[in-house]
């Protein structure tokens, strides 16, 4: 035997190095090439199978000593060991395991244009008709009745790729073996069909099999030779998916999720993977209009910048610059986030900019800010790995950031703990060892009765609190001085309960939460926030793996917008826009003098227009109509208003009341940097050019700057990220050409050494500040509980996104066709309301028509329900109240009654 160094191994007698706990067959890939093994069975994603043995090689101990053969995709790497991938003897061995294969394989539909990863190995093998078939065995029907997913079992060769796909990625557990011997076949549950069984269309097995035997509409595991690939990152949650974009001829033909993808890791929802058809819709806008008369006009470009220029600096002189707003979007990339702030504040001359990112998780930025001094994820998803406890509170990941929420319920079936906060029964609470299923919008006081506990049952990390974190013994005295009783009845949630929630996640080595919505949607959002980061640093869980408090971004971009400066108090990089040090750092960078007061928020733009005092109002990308509360009053001040500008890319309820529509390009159709939940900055990229007479809307900004004067270049996405590393301090090492296929997380330092854990050694503001808050009720319970006896929370479901803009325009409407109220049978009951029966929802707003859907997954006095569908028009109910230090709408609490028709 030849002695080697350390992790030291040989291929063909010649030494390479590995690494720890690698398999042979990432070795061999890894210094000869990718594919370089053949395989069948084998996923880079899945754990090794082992069943084709298709990948075998010989190894010895030394190139004289006896050789034996062996499965390279579950054997690992041996120091000194040598290997030996084709030999004449591994040659032969694989060709009869693959002849032995195809002879059940229906080649002959295999086109030359069209080839499976099976048909291509059985090419590049020269394995023909190897005169082997087995037993006859039945035909089976082909599944055509899912909008997306299409098996064909006949070309099946009980691989068992896909089964393990559903079990390991997605974690559904639909598919499965049946049978023995010539008559095993993949089975769907108890259903014949994948849209009558319990798949969520992640297509995970779509994207493992190996041979066309379940695929889809796209045909997206069939590989064609014209292809064109391009990769991208997904524009639906704040996951940031990266896509493999496929084209042909210049259209978009299909969708793959890359497996070397540091956040999806080959892994897409049905949102990522499929929903992609509304790129090209007959009902994209396609030219730029103005109304007249009450009649949209189409015009051209120029004409459009005229008439809008025209209007705005004649409002300028009339009545001055703080009666114009513009609402950026989180569906736009971070260069045209920065622009459209930079054109409101340095062109128009005023603060009154704002977006959805504030809307919703401004209390996150606010929370976090005040307690750690930075308002963003602590740390990265990966970080499940190595944590022992999670915690999710007022989050339906599943439902809402699909990947992520996939890896969460993985890690809960593989057995860390899950501790799930929530008002509803959602998919993760089945999972969770603990569910405290409070009273909406009592997260306060529920977080008060778990610190309570912490502090009383002496689980506090005294060695972290002592030197990493100040206010700790003010903050001490007002918990212990907390009501129990009071507490328990406030959040309905048992007091045993809330102390082993609590004492679960304290004595944890590793704890680590996520919050959503459900926390930062309530009129005490920033208070829940910062008792989310008190649970943190009380318990020592910040500042290393497997811990941290990490917010779920709702959108795309919710990081990015506000990372670049989308609100009316802070400028990109969160710097205080009154403070007269930040404001001359923007001024030497914009070249004009700023305005140095706080602009309107949006719920402060809609009462100024109501009320005259905004006359015009730049949108980018967002439908304010559907998706902000009070329907009717936000429609009635857009309404009021002199002139009301819409960059969209379909005819929105908003953009139905504008004064000027501008055709926006989807991100199909554009280039730049979207940031995800974990801070990570991507890049991406353009997979088709602009569709109709549409532009990227950075471009249509950065123009509308010219138009009105301003000296800014021509839009380069690339060119607008060098201005941005230049103002933001965590973008100062970022560069376009750096940020590779996987993105960086900010901060990234001037040597583009990027940042996966913040808070390591010292928190943003130096030490972590405790801040404590009593709950109070809800104004909208107190002032109309007594009429309007039920509670309705807002939520989403899996296969529509935000207002559905998007996702309504794909066969996604095939699969959950309308919003539906979730009633508990109790109350159905009570009020004579069955299963299917449409009601009125009432609140003190208003009035809709709604079909109810009974289920236990809410508790009696609450119902839930989503705003997809502009036909139901949720948000006509919802309410005024809003985040006590944020002003973020409180869409969780909405006193509402439920009336049979």
């Amino acid at each position: 035997m030849i002695k080697s160094e350390k992790n030291i191994a040989f291929i063909d007698d010649k030494q390479f190095p590995f690494e720890n706990g690698e398999m042979l067959i990432t070795f061999l890939e890894r210094h000869l090439g990718e594919n370089s093994i053949p395989t069948l069975c084998y996923d880079p994603n899945l754990n090794p199978i082992g069943a084709c043995r298709l990948c075998t090689v010989e190894i010895s101990r030394g190139p004289d000593e006896e050789r034996k053969v062996v499965a390279s995709c579950h054997t690992p790497v041996q120091d000194g060991l040598h290997v030996y991938p084709h030999t004449d003897r591994m040659h032969r061995m694989r060709k009869n395991i693959l002849g032995l294969v195809a002879g059940d394989y229906p080649m002959d539909t295999v086109t030359d244009d069209q080839e499976t990863e099976f048909s291509r190995l059985v090419k590049s093998m020269n394995v023909s008709e190897s005169g082997y078939k087995g037993a006859t065995r039945e035909a089976f029907k082909a599944d055509r009745s899912h909008p997306y997913m299409v098996s064909d079992l006949n070309k099946c060769i009980n691989c068992h790729r896909c089964v393990a796909a559903c079990d390991e990625i997605q974690g559904e557990f639909v598919l499965s073996m049946f049978g023995r011997g010539y008559d095993s076949h993949i089975i769907k549950g108890t259903c014949e069909s994948f849209n009558d069984s319990d798949c969520v269309s992640c297509g995970a097995c779509v994207q493992t099999c190996p041979t066309g035997a379940i695929t889809d509409i796209f045909q997206s595991n069939i590989r064609t030779p014209d292809e064109k690939i391009t990769r991208t990152v997904c524009t639906y949650c704040g996951v940031g998916c990266n896509l493999e974009v496929i084209t042909q001829g210049g259209k978009i033909t299909k969708v793959r999720a890359p497996a070397d993808a540091e956040v999806n890791k080959g892994h897409l929802c049905l949102k990522g993977r499929y929903a992609f058809g509304f790129h090209n819709h007959p009902d994209r806008l396609r030219s730029p209009m103005v109304r007249e008369n009450g009649e949209f006009k189409e015009v051209s470009w120029d004409e459009a910048y005229d008439f809008i220029a025209q209007r705005l600096e004649k409002i300028k002189s009339e009545y001055g610059p703080d009666h114009i707003a513009g609402i950026s979007s989180s569906r736009c990339t971070n260069e045209e986030n920065y622009l459209m702030q930079k054109f409101i504040r340095a062109v128009i001359g005023t603060n009154n900019i704002d977006g959805c990112a504030r809307i919703c998780h401004a209390p996150t930025a606010a929370g976090m800010q005040r307690t750690f001094g930075t308002g963003a994820a602590t740390n990265s998803i990966k970080d499940l790995d190595d944590t022992d406890c999670i915690l999710v509170i007022g989050a339906n990941p599943t439902e809402a950031h699909p990947v992520t929420g996939a890896r969460i319920k993985q890690a809960a079936m593989k057995g860390k703990t899950l501790i799930v906060i929530d008002p509803r029964k959602t998919t993760l609470a089945k999972y969770a060892d603990i569910h405290l299923q409070l009273r909406p919008g009592t997260n306060v006081a529920l977080l008060n009765m778990m610190l309570y506990y912490i502090i009383s049952e002496g689980y506090i990390d005294h060695d972290f609190v002592d030197s990493r974190t100040e206010g700790f013994e003010e903050f001490r005295e007002e918990i212990l001085n907390l009501d129990i009783d009071e507490a328990e009845e406030i959040t309905g949630v048992d007091r045993e309960m809330a102390k082993l929630a609590a004492i679960t996640y304290a004595k944890a080595k590793n704890a680590m939460s996520f919050h959503g919505l459900g926390v930062t949607e309530h009129h005490q959002g920033t208070y829940g926030v910062t008792l989310v980061a008190d649970l943190a640093m009380i318990t020592g869980n910040i500042g290393r793996s497997g811990v941290g408090v990490n917010p779920l971004r709702g959108q795309n971009n919710v990081q990015g917008s506000a990372d670049m400066g989308v609100q009316p108090n802070q400028g990109a990089g969160y710097l205080d826009v009154t403070v007269p040090e930040n404001r001359k750092k923007y001024e030497q960078h914009y070249g004009v003098s700023l305005p140095h007061e706080v602009g309107y928020t949006i719920p402060e733009m809609i009462e100024a227009a109501q009320e005259g005092e905004l006359k015009a109002l730049w949108i980018m990308g967002e439908d304010v109509v559907q998706t902000e509360p009070n329907t009717e009053k936000v429609r009635k001040a857009l309404q009021n208003l002199d002139l009301l500008v819409m960059q969209e890319i379909f005819m929105s309820e908003t953009a139905k009341l504008a004064t000027v529509i501008l055709p926006g390009s989807s991100f199909f159709e554009k280039s730049g940097t979207f940031t995800n939940g974990e801070r990570r900055i991507q890049r991406v990229n353009a997979v088709i050019e602009p569709l109709h007479d549409s532009k990227p809307d950075g471009q249509i900004v950065a123009e509308m700057m010219n138009q009105m004067g301003y000296k800014q270049p021509a839009y380069r996405a690339s060119e607008v990220l060098k201005e941005i590393s230049g103002i933001v301090p965590f973008f100062k090492g970022v560069k376009w050409e750096e940020l590779g296929e996987n993105g960086k997380q900010w901060p990234v330092m001037e040597n583009g050494e990027d940042t996966e854990i913040l808070h390591t050694e010292t928190f943003g503001r130096g030490k972590g500040l405790f801040v404590h808050t009593d709950y109070t009720e809800s104004p909208e319970i107190e002032q109309f509980g007594v009429a309007y006896p039920l509670i309705l929370t807002t939520n989403r479901e899996l296969e529509h996104y935000n207002c559905g803009t998007m996702t309504r325009r794909t066969p996604n409407r095939e699969i959950v066709t309308e919003d539906v109220l979730l009633m508990n049978p109790g109350d159905a009951t009570r009020k004579g309301i069955h299963d299917g029966d449409t009601v009125q929802l009432k609140s003190a707003r208003g009035t809709i028509k709604i079909r109810v859907r009974i289920s236990d997954e809410v508790k009696p006095g609450v119902v839930s329900s989503t705003f997809h569908f502009p036909e139901i028009m949720l948000n006509t109910v919802t309410g005024d109240v809003y985040d006590e230090v944020a002003n973020c709408p409180e869409y969780k609490v909405v006193a509402v009654d439920v009336i049979a028709v």
